[in-house]
């Protein structure tokens, strides 16, 4: 299997071609208010998303996913769409799982929260996999899991990785063992919703998504812009 195409954009505002017909443009990865290490609010989230030229954002903040149902409810009459998604920290480092419904806990191995996701129908998903200044699966624990038959996606291009051979790294990794290859902003502050997106065909739940994946096309660029200040009150999670 060849390794997936990397292509660039100049800034998510400002899209590097138009969007192919039938298809639809999904940033794997970002976070709200619910991770607690972002500040973003939903109106916010919504106005990125929209401003942004992303149709479906996986919402995956830290350890929670109630933020996912109201999300989507404040993008309804925009014709947006959110998969409910949860970043989970294993013993030996973060796990993605997306389309479930029910929070999986943190502090279980590798094996153990990836088997959770997928009891759930869910995907597993490995973020920033290759990324020593973030807490990314351990390379064993990606191996392991990888021989296991219990890694669906790789992302290969994520917003906040600053080196671009770590991404690299990431879309070798896929290629080599037959991974698909997703990509996403990690986003914690709104304009940097849509740094990294797939394209793909339309889809109606985790089965479709994965079929459209094998096809879809990869974009992103690195997006560590600070976020300006403005006083803010964030409500609890």
């Amino acid at each position: 299997m060849a390794a997936p195409s990397v292509e660039a954009v100049a800034r998510h505002q400002h899209l590097a071609e138009p969007q192919t017909p039938g298809c639809v443009r999904v940033d794997m990865h970002a976070h709200s208010f619910h991770s607690g290490d972002s500040t973003t609010t939903f109106d916010e989230l919504t106005t990125a998303i929209t401003s942004s030229g992303i149709d479906v954002l996986c919402l995956t903040d830290h350890h929670a996913i109630r933020g996912a149902s109201a999300l989507a409810e404040s993008l309804r009459e925009s014709g947006h769409r959110v998969i409910c998604g949860e970043e989970i920290r294993s013993h030996t480092g973060e796990i993605i799982g997306l389309f479930i419904n029910e929070r999986i806990p943190f502090g279980m191995s590798a094996m153990e929260t990836a088997k959770a996701i997928r009891d759930q129908g869910g995907i597993v998903y490995i973020p920033h996999p290759f990324d020593p200044l973030r807490r990314n699966l351990q390379e064993d624990s990606l191996r392991m899991l990888t021989d296991a038959g219990m890694v669906d996606a790789i992302e290969v291009i994520n917003s906040k990785t600053s080196l671009s051979s770590l991404n690299a790294r990431a879309a070798q990794f896929a290629a080599d063992h037959d991974l698909l290859a997703g990509a996403g902003s990690d986003a914690h502050v709104p304009l940097a919703i849509g740094g990294a997106f797939v394209e793909l065909e339309d889809f109606t739940d985790a089965a479709s998504f994965l079929a459209s994946l094998r096809s879809a096309r990869v974009y992103g660029h690195h997006w560590d812009e600070p976020r300006p200040w403005t006083p803010r009150i964030v409500p609890a999670n």
